[in-house]
Formats: C-alpha cells, sequence, structure tokens
C-alpha cells in the first residue's frame, strides 16, 4: 500500500509518499519513500511571524514544485490513497493543500483521506516503530506554534482532551518572548540557542520569571502572562544591560526553563493521575533538546513503568510523513469529495 500525503497547515508545503509493505501484520512497516518540505521561515522571519495571506500564495506556487520531488521515481499509478490535512490550521493555507489533494485524487481516481493535524503530531511518534511499542491508556502533550494540549489516549483514535492553554501556546510564547528581545523567528530555535551559550559562563539572572498556573490542580496552561513578565523585565533595564550578550543568554535559558517547568508538571501530573503506561510528545516545540531531556530525566522519577516517546526531530516539526501515518489508521474513513473542507479550529 502506497500513500501520498499532503501539509499546508501553516507555513510549511510538505508532500510525503508511504508504503507499507505489509498491511496484515500487527506491526505494520511504515516505509518513508519521500518526504519533501519547503520551508517558508525566512520568508516570513523579517516580519515575526506568519502571514496568512503570504504563506497561501507560496503554497500555491510551491505545492507542484515539491510534488515534482515526492513523486520522483514513483509511479503514480501505484499510490492508493492520497490524504491531507483539513485542520487545524490557518485556514487559507489548509484550503490549498485540500483542493491540490482533490484535484490529484480525482485525477488518479483514488479515495481521499482528510486528517486532523493535531492527531498527526501524536502518531509522528510511531514512523520507524509501530504502534504496539506504546501502551494504554497514554497522555499525550502536544506542543506546537498555535497548539499546547495534554490528551488521554486510551487507544489509536480513542482521545480525550483534558488539559489546554487558556491563551497563548507555548510556541506563541516563544516567538513573542523572542521578539521582545529582539531576536530571530521562529522563536523556539533562537531562544534554545542563546540559553545554550549560558551554559559556559558563571552569569545569572537576578529576576526569577513566572510559571503561570504550574501549582493549580487542572491539566490547563497559559503563557502570556509570562510574555508580559518578559516584556516587563526587558523594559526595567538599561540600555547598556539590553545589549548585553550574557543578559540576553540568561534571560532565554529563564524563558526556556519557566515553559519546560510548567509543561513537565503538568504531563507528569496528568500521568500520576490516570495511570498512564505511556507518555507522548508531539508538535515542533518538542524539538528542543532541552525539554525533551528534562522530560527522560523525570520519566522515570514517576514510580510507574512509563514508556517514553518522542519523534525524530525531523518528524517533531510539521511534515507530510505524519500525515500519511495517520491517514494508514483512518484509511476506512473515506472523505466526500464535494463536502470536504478546511476548518480551523478542529478538535480530535
Amino acid at each position: 500500500m502506497k500513500i501520498l500525503a499532503i501539509d499546508t497547515s501553516c507555513d510549511d508545503t510538505a508532500i510525503s509518499v508511504m508504503e507499507i509493505p505489509n498491511t496484515k501484520s500487527q506491526i505494520p512497516n511504515f516505509k518513508i519513500v519521500s518526504n519533501v518540505v519547503s520551508s517558508q521561515v525566512k520568508l516570513h522571519a523579517k516580519y515575526g511571524g506568519v502571514y496568512p495571506s503570504l504563506a497561501k500564495r507560496e503554497h500555491i506556487k510551491n505545492l507542484p514544485l515539491v510534488f515534482k520531488r515526492a513523486v520522483k521515481g514513483i509511479k503514480i499509478s501505484e499510490i492508493d490513497f492520497v490524504a491531507v490535512t483539513v485542520g487545524p490550521g490557518l485556514e487559507p493555507c489548509l484550503w490549498q493543500g485540500i483542493n491540490f489533494a482533490k484535484d490529484l485524487a480525482e485525477k488518479l481516481k483514488k479515495p481521499l483521506i482528510a486528517v486532523n493535524h493535531i492527531e498527526a503530531h501524536i502518531l509522528a511518534n510511531f514512523i520507524g516503530r509501530g504502534p504496539s511499542s506504546a501502551s494504554f491508556p497514554a497522555v499525550a502533550l502536544v506542543v506546537s506554534g498555535g497548539h499546547t494540549q495534554l490528551i488521554l489516549m486510551k487507544g489509536i483514535g480513542k482521545y480525550q482532551l483534558i488539559g489546554e492553554t487558556r491563551d497563548d501556546a507555548a510556541g506563541e510564547c516563544f516567538d513573542k518572548t523572542a521578539r521582545i528581545l529582539g531576536l530571530g523567528y521562529p522563536g523556539g530555535p533562537a531562544i534554545a540557542a542563546e540559553a545554550a551559550k549560558l551554559q559556559t559562563t558563571n552569569y545569572k539572572l537576578q529576576t526569577k520569571l513566572p510559571r503561570p498556573m504550574i501549582n493549580q490542580k487542572n491539566y490547563d496552561f497559559s503563557f502570556s502572562g509570562l510574555k508580559t513578565a518578559v516584556l516587563y523585565e526587558f523594559q526595567s533595564r538599561s540600555p547598556k544591560i539590553k545589549k548585553s550578550p550574557r543578559y540576553i543568554q540568561a534571560m532565554c535559558s529563564e524563558i526556556q526553563q519557566a515553559i519546560i517547568d510548567v509543561l513537565l508538571k503538568k504531563t507528569l501530573k496528568a500521568a500520576k493521575d490516570f495511570k498512564a503506561k505511556s507518555i507522548i510528545l508531539g508538535g515542533g516545540v518538542v524539538a528542543n533538546d532541552e525539554l525533551k531531556k528534562q522530560f527522560k530525566l523525570k520519566v522515570p522519577g514517576l514510580g510507574l513503568k512509563v514508556n517514553f516517546f518522542v519523534p525524530e526531530k525531523k518528524y517533531c516539526t510539521d511534515n507530510a510523513a505524519m500525515i500519511a501515518i495517520t491517514a494508514f489508521f483512518n484509511k476506512n474513513k473515506k472523505a466526500n469529495l464535494r463536502k470536504l473542507k478546511a476548518d480551523a479550529n478542529l478538535s480530535l
């Protein structure tokens, strides 16, 4: 079986072809034949964020080019399914992928599978190892540019949202605080890079930033207060200190740790409360090396036998391989081409 998958949920144009040689096996072998991503980061960097209309224009231009690269050396007639992200995401961007996928499915006379982008971030963990490696119930933390959610998983396709951000997502907090400090976009990698430099010095930030909602008994998040605290702290400093590399590095280290502390405590609390057998991470923010390192250190201290999953870095950020594997688990849910539409706020 071959699945061709398309993702245009935000500013990356992504197309992947996945092959599953033995679909009857209890442990499917998911083989990535191609996984092409065309990034628009440099284009949007000067604006400090993604402009939907600009991203839409680039998707229109990039989709045929990315498709050509993704199917190079592949017989198009051998494609069994076409899959596409229908939400959540930026609606103008989602529509470009959907329209391209509809046209392709009609030309190939193949079924089209609609995929939820959040589910795809979770199932990206099973590329290369299969879902049988996880035990359920599981707690999944999805942390991307626009989403911070805790999901109770009772199995593939069995999801219950137990916590989410009440305002800014963690990824948005990284982007906005990076902008305050005069760093580049996207903010997560920029802050992580500056924070890493501090490890070689003895410089310490005098201010401890807040960890919003960290001690509340629920599983919800809030990061707008952290962003505001960073703004006030930065504005209180003299121009000389603001330009100091050590100060910027210390601020980045504290911002990163504040976000990690909240994500870590809330996830481990949920895992303990629901007696989870697996903890699963997904989304662009979990590409952060320090976050992964601290999760790996803390999970064994739960006192439970918990499997820990995090995707390979290339499958954390938006890509179409994760759309393909999600389509495989939803291959019986064939979309109606006439009724299929984008849903920017699609939930699990």
